[in-house]
């Protein structure tokens, strides 16, 4: 399938966009970033240099995913949201002058598998979002969100768990959680969520 770039899209020479991507209206992707396949660039979105996107990432429309972030597959990012990547941001030094593009240190965002981010939410890098996670919509991330944690909140914490279809979790017994929707089982042991085994 082919790679579909509107013409109003702003895409650098050194990007590559994976097969059956699209890039909407008024997008930038930035140079060296890298696009999965069946990606989704939404109407305003940006993607900065050299960030990496696996197959199958979705940015809804005025997404701002600063670099060095990192998408893995599958992962969801809604509209205007916002991954940073300064720990101290300032337009100038102490002494006055303009900072430039190369003095500071940029720190990214990473997203695991399957992971979704709301609706104008803020990912104060450097943090990861654990796999099939998901982060609510206005929520402020400042530290890592285990695999599967629903948070919540400025700052955001978990307050349920979610599993791969997204709907939350029904506790079976103290350490055992079942999916509603997919019947899954997964089991909770020291603040952790992970995936029972299919015995």
């Amino acid at each position: 399938m082919a790679v579909r770039i509107v013409d109003s899209a702003d895409v650098a020479e050194s990007a590559m966009i994976g097969e059956g991507s699209s890039v909407w209206h008024l997008a930038q992707v930035r140079e060296d970033a890298v696009l999965g396949r069946d990606c989704i660039v939404g109407r305003g979105a940006y993607v900065g240099t050299g960030v990496q996107m696996g197959d199958s990432c979705k940015l809804q429309n005025y997404a701002l995913v600063y670099e060095p972030a990192v998408l893995e597959n599958g992962v969801f990012v809604g509209p205007a949201a916002v991954f940073t990547n300064d720990h101290y941001p300032r337009s100038i030094s102490p002494d006055g002058t303009l900072k430039r593009g190369d003095d500071w240190e940029a720190v990214g965002v990473t997203c695991r598998e399957g992971s979704s981010i709301g609706a104008r939410a803020v990912c104060v890098a450097p943090v990861t979002i654990g796999r099939w996670a998901m982060v609510a919509a206005g929520s402020v991330v400042t530290k890592d969100v285990p695999d599967f944690a629903l948070v919540v909140g400025v700052p955001a914490r978990r307050i349920r768990w979610v599993g791969r279809a997204g709907v939350p979790l029904e506790q079976v017994d103290e350490t055992t959680w079942r999916c509603p929707q997919t019947g899954d089982h997964y089991l909770e042991h020291d603040g952790n969520l992970t995936e029972a085994s299919s015995a």
